[in-house]
């Protein structure tokens, strides 16, 4: 039964194309966590700038295979029964893309002066989003091959995405708790609920994710 719920017979192409789109998805959250390790130690230096450069590399690769995979999925009528699925998930996968560009391109910009006593939480919090980021590649590539798995995969990306509330919130109360400035404070909140929001997304595209899984699945 799994074996004919393969997405994918005679199309190597574009399995190997949406393959790399993820590939380029869980590349990017590696980078994005230690681009934020980085900052939180040593403040903007050239390996932040490094790792910022890599992540917008791989966010315009993606886009490129975003691309070719809508291309080849209507100029060859491939799979024509999940066609609409398939790009809906790769298109809501791509704009995880771009938060983590946009989040690292707000650390460049503005450049936030986080006291020692919260770069632990902001740590925390940045891994945690990069798990469910994980997770939710996982079972992205579970709907292709075995949709009957897409759900413990989600099941942990929402686990991970309250363990992210949970450390943002905590993170904001101590920051609002703290003798810094107003002006400070409201800043730091900004860059907490950036990083946060990336979990909130991928929980989001889990979401859609399920619906897909199951239509595949009746």
């Amino acid at each position: 039964m799994k074996n004919n719920l393969h997405l994918f017979r005679r199309t190597k192409e574009l399995e190997q194309k949406i393959d790399g789109f993820f590939d380029k998805l869980s590349e990017a959250a590696v980078v994005y966590r230690l681009a934020v390790r980085v900052y939180l130690k040593e403040g903007m230096n050239k390996e932040f700038q490094r790792r910022l450069d890599n992540v917008n590399a791989l966010e315009s690769e993606a886009d490129k295979l975003r691309r070719e995979i809508e291309q080849q999925l209507y100029t060859n009528t491939l799979i024509p029964d999940s066609r609409g699925d398939v790009l809906g998930l790769i298109e809501t996968a791509d704009q995880l893309l771009s938060q983590f560009e946009g989040s690292l391109w707000a650390f460049n910009i503005e450049k936030p002066d986080i006291p020692e006593e919260f770069r632990d939480g902001f740590k925390k919090l940045a891994g945690m989003v990069v798990k469910a980021v994980d997770e939710l590649g996982l079972g992205a590539r579970a709907f292709f091959r075995n949709p009957h798995d897409v759900p413990s995969y989600n099941h942990k990306v929402m686990l991970f995405e309250r363990e992210a509330d949970v450390i943002s919130t905590s993170l904001k109360r101590s920051i609002f708790g703290s003798d810094l400035e107003l002006s400070r404070k409201l800043h730091l909140r900004e860059f907490v609920e950036q990083i946060d929001s990336i979990a909130d997304l991928a929980e989001d595209v889990a979401d859609r994710l399920a619906i897909y899984a199951i239509k595949r699945l009746v």
